[in-house]
């Protein structure tokens, strides 16, 4: 768990304790300290989806085909390459799935950079904002298998193309589908917590050449990370769509 608290997460907690209580209450959880029921994981999540709401309705106003502006070509590029391995993993259908691809990518990315910027964390680094991405993704693929194939169809493959099997498989089948989410779970978190710390330990040393290029090394894993995140989950539905597994 992440021992420090963000500046914005002190401000939630001094001036929207009463909303924060409310919020868990509703969930039928109560914080430790009902003087501070916010915790960093929460603050930096709300914070990435506004930054990102925010710069989806830029991108949105400053759209054009005659001259596309910097923000633009990078959310294109983004777009590009989400696609083509959408194309590539999923196989026709990937299209039909690129708005989750896309959504998933962006959030995981936006969440694994925040933390570089001075007073922010890295949600990330919380296995509580793993676990939720990763069960995202594996109630996604689950879903469109069960709309594309039906019910019978889906769960067939389960069994194993052998019948004589089918006893030994399906359990198998089971606890391999179950261990699909906390596999993302953990990879995620544990990469981008070690990343943080790495990076707050040699920052706490020296500040001049030595963290900079462990920043530039965090930036590197945090895009690689939201990349295989988004891959496997592409992988995931690609099985699960496909016609005959």
């Amino acid at each position: 768990m992440v021992t420090r608290e963000a500046w914005l997460t002190k401000l939630f907690n001094t001036y929207l304790a009463g909303p924060g209580n409310s919020l868990l209450g509703l969930f039928h959880q109560t914080a430790a300290n009902k003087n501070e029921p916010w915790a960093d994981f929460i603050v930096m999540e709300i914070l990435v989806a506004i930054l990102l709401i925010a710069v989806l309705f830029m991108l949105r106003a400053s759209l054009s085909v005659d001259k596309p502006g910097k923000l633009q070509h990078i959310f294109e590029v983004i777009h590009e390459f989400i696609g083509g391995q959408a194309d590539e993993q999923v196989g026709h259908d990937g299209h039909h799935h690129i708005v989750i691809f896309m959504t998933l990518f962006l959030f995981i990315l936006f969440a694994n950079l925040i933390g570089i910027i001075p007073g922010f964390v890295s949600p990330t680094q919380s296995h509580y904002v793993t676990a939720g991405c990763a069960l995202v993704a594996f109630l996604y693929y689950n879903l469109v298998g069960l709309k594309k194939n039906g019910l019978w169809k889906y769960t067939k493959h389960f069994f194993g193309p052998i019948p004589a099997l089918a006893p030994l498989m399906f359990p198998i089948e089971i606890i391999s589908h179950l261990a699909r989410p906390l596999s993302l779970t953990v990879r995620l978190f544990a990469n981008m917590y070690a990343g943080e710390k790495v990076m707050l330990t040699f920052l706490g040393l020296t500040y001049l050449v030595v963290p900079a290029l462990f920043m530039g090394l965090h930036v590197f894993v945090a895009l690689l990370q939201a990349y295989i995140f988004v891959l496997l989950t592409m992988i995931y539905v690609a099985g699960a769509v496909a016609e005959e597994h």
